[in-house]
């Protein structure tokens, strides 16, 4: 595609993405299907750019200031994540002087909030946190995330298929705290890969791979997925179950439903029962109450540990969303732990970096079931011989807490409670 065209298509796609009235993925996607003649390099370089765009909006917008031309162009111009000179031959030379002083400037004499690009709301509990590693936070947030993938333990081993994977001419290395994770290099097209089609890998981040060791579940139990989305966590714990016992798939959207279908059918998993429920005190959760081995509750959340990968969700989301979050955590909590048998297993999670859906909830659900013993985190891990468990843990052992910046996963959130013997 000729630089000029290819430019201009950047300022379309974000100026979409910009309205926000979608999340930034599903806008990129029907791009493409509107598009079908883009190349894949040319659509490596509009998605790129677009994400680019979103996550330094403040600092962009800064700039785009001193700018001329459309707004759009002039944000697409600062984030194009092509060649410099290919850019370049697209612009005219009033432009080309402005984006070499942009480049020029010392990101250090800017202000917080063109260094940090996140809304103010989010910026005090972050810092709260973490103290002085909120700004490598803050430069976590402004890379991509690494592509992992989880081998099905189930027929393959993790060796077995990192040299396949060689062999197809993608790099990868084990993932430094799951057993069964592999980071790959680049973003191969995986679709085109054998082990992918057979069901060998799945996508599906460290951290979700370690929720998944959290629950623990076992041969022939009965186990639920109580947020289940597209089964990412599904897949994983049928594999631990190695194919036995039941495993419950519940969500109230069908439709995320539906993706788990071919992703189950390559998983080759016969003991999965997907079924959309109503809400989370649906007729079919009153039936399986007092009989369930194990639960995992991976709640609706803001999302924010995903910025790496969603980074419009900082400006889609809002304190007041945040609220209405916590509210709907605590109640699908409090409904999920009613499945379970006396010494089940219950398995809180969010992928959310705030106290109020995480640690708050946690606390709330504990104060509030005294016939629930909340166990060790740390403890889980090394009994499953994780390497390093106490790196992944909260205050004392006592919750999962992953950040992007200290273990190169999405931001993770765990709490876990067994029933106690009546």
């Amino acid at each position: 595609m000729h630089p000029k065209a290819l430019l201009d298509a950047c300022a379309e796609l974000v100026r979409e993405v910009l309205r926000f009235d979608h999340p930034a993925d599903a806008v990129v996607s029907r791009y493409f299907r509107e598009h079908r003649s883009l190349g894949p390099r040319e659509r490596a370089t509009l998605a790129e750019t677009a994400y680019a765009v979103v996550r330094r909006k403040l600092l962009f917008e800064h700039f785009a200031g001193s700018g001329s031309g459309p707004r759009e162009r002039r944000l697409a111009i600062l984030g194009f994540a092509g060649d410099r000179d290919f850019l370049k031959s697209a612009l005219n030379d009033q432009e080309k002087h402005w984006v070499d002083q942009c480049d020029a400037v010392d990101r250090a004499t800017l202000s917080e909030r063109h260094r940090h690009n996140l809304p103010e709301w989010l910026v005090a509990p972050l810092k709260e946190q973490l103290g002085d590693e909120f700004w490598p936070l803050v430069e976590s947030l402004d890379q991509s995330a690494p592509l992992d993938v989880r081998v099905n333990t189930l027929g393959d081993k993790r060796e077995d298929v990192r040299r396949e994977l060689a062999l197809a001419g993608i790099r990868s290395v084990p993932t430094p705290y799951s057993p069964w994770g592999l980071r790959l290099e680049g973003k191969p097209p995986l679709t085109k890969v054998d082990a992918f089609a057979r069901g060998a890998i799945e996508v599906q981040d460290e951290g979700s791979q370690l929720l998944a060791l959290l629950t623990d579940a076992r041969r022939g139990q009965m186990v639920v997925d109580f947020c289940a989305g597209a089964g990412g966590k599904t897949l994983a714990l049928g594999a631990t179950m190695r194919n036995t016992g039941r495993l419950y798939a519940f969500d109230v959207s069908a439709h995320r439903l539906e993706n788990l279908k071919p992703r189950l059918a390559r998983s080759k998993l016969s003991n999965v029962h997907p079924a959309a429920i109503a809400h989370e005190r649906d007729e079919r959760i009153k039936r399986l109450a007092g009989k369930i081995d194990r639960v995992i509750v991976d709640a609706p959340c803001s999302g924010l540990g995903t910025l790496r990968r969603n980074p419009d969700l900082k400006w889609r989301q809002s304190p007041e969303a945040v609220v209405e979050l916590t509210a709907k955590q605590s109640a699908i909590l409090a409904s999920a732990a009613r499945l379970l048998k006396p010494g089940g297993r219950i398995v809180y999670a969010t992928c959310s970096l705030l106290r109020a859906e995480n640690e708050d909830i946690a606390a709330a659900f504990t104060a509030a079931h005294p016939g629930f013993r909340r166990l060790l985190v740390r403890e889980l891990l090394e009994s499953a011989r994780v390497d390093d468990a106490g790196k992944l843990c909260g205050e004392g052992g006592q919750d999962l807490r992953l950040w992007p910046q200290r273990h190169a996963t999405d931001g993770f959130y765990a709490a876990v409670w067994e029933k106690v013997q009546s």
